[in-house]
Formats: C-alpha cells, sequence, structure tokens
C-alpha cells in the first residue's frame, strides 16, 4: 500500500521543482485545473476498508481519506478524496512528502504551492483543506520520530 513518488525525484525539493516545470507549461487555469483533475485520476486505489474516520483528514470540506506507513527512516501515504481537484491536490503532496524520511518530511515547505499559483486560485475551502492534509501528514512524520 505504499505509494511512491511519481518520477524517481531523489528529495522532496527535487519533486516541487518538477511540480513548478510542469505548471509552467500551461497557459492558463483551466488547463492547469484539468491537469490537476488528470493527477488525481492516476492514484493508486485506495481500499474501502480504510475508509473510516480514524483515516479522515478533518478540516477538508470534501471528504479526503490518509493513511501513512512505515517509520522515521520512510514514511509512504496513500491517500483518496471524492473530489476530482482535491485528489489533484493529493497526488501532488505525495508527490513531495511520500516515500521520505520523516525529518525531510518535517523539514520541507510547500513552496510549490505559491511557485505554481495554486494558493491564489483555490477557494478558501480547498485552501483550508489543503492546510489540513498538510498538517496530517507532518503530524505523521512527527509521530515516527518519537
Amino acid at each position: 500500500m505504499s505509494a511512491q513518488p511519481e518520477t524517481a525525484e531523489t528529495s522532496a525539493q527535487a519533486a516541487q521543482d518538477a511540480i513548478a516545470e510542469e505548471f509552467a507549461f500551461f497557459s492558463d487555469w483551466t488547463e492547469r485545473y484539468q491537469y490537476l483533475i488528470d493527477l488525481g485520476r492516476k492514484l493508486s486505489p485506495f481500499p474501502d476498508a480504510l475508509k473510516i474516520d480514524e483515516h479522515k483528514v478533518h478540516g477538508c470540506q470534501s471528504q479526503v481519506w490518509l493513511v501513512a506507513s512505515g517509520d522515521a527512516r520512510r514514511l509512504d501515504f496513500c491517500a483518496i478524496s471524492d473530489s476530482a481537484i482535491v485528489s489533484g491536490l493529493i497526488a501532488l503532496l505525495l508527490r513531495v512528502y511520500s516515500g521520505r524520511p520523516a525529518r525531510e518530511i518535517l523539514d520541507t515547505e510547500p513552496n510549490y504551492i505559491a511557485a505554481i499559483g495554486l494558493a491564489k486560485h483555490l477557494s478558501p475551502t480547498r485552501s483550508n483543506g489543503l492546510a489540513a492534509m498538510l498538517q496530517t501528514i507532518k503530524a505523521q512524520a512527527r509521530i515516527a520520530l518519537g
């Protein structure tokens, strides 16, 4: 059930740089939203058995489930949403944070959000949901570090 980063970026920063480059190819936000939706469709299947309250990310308007596995040396995340755009946001988060050491997860700020202009183009409820997902990922990293 581990979610491998989509490409073989060696660090969270390299993943963020690659995301910024990809989004730079699109000339407008209609295309960028479509790309986000397409990324969300490529998420690994999420077992229905894991769609329980314990794995639910609170603070999201959409339904979001996120599960962490691994330890401080490597944390993997698997997540899904009932919203197409939120699933795309999850795909980006997993690409930056999944498969990384807990310390790197905690030390990595999501700079790609500003770099691609996402912060300006998300509704307040989606921004809050993105922040809640990021908090959940970082909380799991803190737990892994003990």
